[in-house]
C-alpha cells in the first residue's frame, strides 16, 4: 500500500484555496501514470509546530496510490509536481501552496542514508501527527506501520488531535456565522 500526505496553507494564484490546489495535484499524479485509488476528506489543521510564527491554518489529507514506481522515483515525481505548482523548498515549516509527502510504500523500510532522493520510510514523524493519522485511517483503516505494527487508529491514541477538524465542518460553521 502506497500512501502520501498532502497539505498546503496558502491560496495558489491559479487554483485558489489549498483544497483546490491539492485536488489539482491529485489530477497531476494521474496524468503521470500514478493511480489515485482513494483519498481522504480534507482536514483543517493548525500550523506545525505550534510554536511557529502566525500563519494560515493548513488543509491536509492522505491519498492511497497504485503505481509500479519505486520509492525514490515516486518521491521525485511528487517533488516535480510540487515544483510545477511553484513550490520552492527554502525554509522548514514555511507557509506553502503545496506539500506532498511519501508516507509509506508497501512494507518498505528505509533509514535516512543521506542519499538525495531516497526517502526515509515510513515517514519518520507520521505517528505523532494527527493531521496525517486522521485522514490515513479513512483511506487505509487496516494498514499497519511496517516497523511498529500499529494501525493509524492505534497511533492516533497518542497523538495530539486538538485543533484538527474536517474542512466541511469548518465551512458550515463559517457559513452559519456569516448568515447571522
Amino acid at each position: 500500500m502506497i500512501l502520501i500526505g498532502l497539505g498546503g496553507n496558502l491560496p495558489h494564484p491559479d487554483y485558489g484555496p489549498p483544497e483546490n490546489t491539492l485536488e489539482a495535484a491529485l489530477e497531476r499524479l494521474s496524468e503521470r501514470g500514478v493511480h489515485v485509488a482513494a483519498r481522504s476528506r480534507w482536514y483543517v489543521t493548525p500550523p506545525f509546530p505550534p510554536s511557529i510564527s502566525p500563519q494560515p491554518w493548513y488543509v491536509n489529507g492522505v491519498a492511497r496510490l497504485e503505481t509500479a514506481e519505486e520509492p525514490g522515483r515516486l518521491l521525485q515525481i511528487l517533488h516535480e509536481i510540487e515544483w510545477s505548482f511553484g513550490r520552492v523548498r527554502q525554509e522548514r515549516w514555511a507557509p506553502r501552496w503545496i506539500d506532498l509527502d511519501l508516507l509509506a510504500h508497501g512494507t518498505c523500510v528505509l533509514s535516512a542514508t543521506g542519499i538525495h532522493g531516497v526517502p526515509q520510510l515510513p515517514h519518520p514523524r507520521m505517528a505523532d501527527r494527527a493531521f496525517v493519522l486522521l485522514p490515513l485511517q479513512e483511506v487505509a483503516p487496516h494498514w499497519r506501520h511496517p516497523v511498529s505494527g500499529q494501525t493509524a487508529a492505534d497511533m492516533l491514541q497518542r497523538a495530539d488531535a486538538s485543533g484538527v477538524s474536517l474542512l466541511e465542518a469548518e465551512k458550515e460553521v463559517a457559513g452559519a456565522a456569516a448568515s447571522r
